[in-house]
């Protein structure tokens, strides 16, 4: 039987993307299925954060570019401003779970961000990540004008927010046990073989 690791993310949170690597890298050979959960850092009406304000560069500087570079991440900040809301990105991903490319879904909207420059707010850009992964283009778009998967978003939040409890992201969730941040990928590898 495959383990399970629940991870709650954000698409612009950086260590996200480098978190889905020590991910991989623990997960080497064994049998574990990763599951992606939303979790919005700043909802609405949470302003966003601006490239320009020195809170970004600043710890991109001091941990996102140290802890890529170790884990062989390529990433770059973006640079737009302010950074998007990420609600619309994780009704697609809705979308994407139901016909199981949730994964691949989440994958190519973290490099879509943090290695193309892409606007995760754009429902064009997010037609052509859900494109790129399986989705029907104007399917994509005409969901995402209806609302179709809106409140079936709102659910999971709200679920990580009131139900799992989630404060950051990533948080892995294994077995009931919450990890916060980017794992090591040693030490994770350890944790899963002795809990299989």
């Amino acid at each position: 039987m495959s383990q399970q690791i629940i991870v709650y993310t954000d698409y612009v949170c950086p260590f996200c993307l480098l978190a889905e690597e020590a991910i991989a890298q623990a997960t080497e050979g064994l049998n574990v299925e990763i599951r992606w959960r939303p979790f919005e850092l700043r909802p609405a009406p949470v302003p966003t954060l601006k490239v320009e304000d020195p809170y970004l560069p600043k710890i991109w500087q001091d941990s996102v570019y140290p802890m890529a570079k170790k884990l062989g991440v390529p990433i770059t900040l973006p640079n737009i401003s302010p950074q998007p809301r990420t609600d619309k990105a994780f009704e697609v991903f809705a979308m994407a779970e139901e016909q199981g490319l949730g994964h691949d879904y989440s994958m190519a909207a973290l490099k879509a961000f943090f290695q193309q420059e892409r606007d995760l707010g754009d429902p064009d850009v997010l037609a052509d990540i859900g494109e790129s992964v399986g989705l029907e283009r104007q399917a994509v778009l005409d969901a995402l004008a209806q609302g179709s998967y809106r409140d079936q978003h709102q659910t999971a939040q709200r679920h990580a927010v009131e139900e799992a409890l989630i404060q950051s992201v990533p948080t892995l969730v294994i077995d009931g046990e919450m990890i916060q941040g980017v794992p090591d990928p040693d030490a994770l590898k350890r944790f899963l073989i002795e809990r299989g």
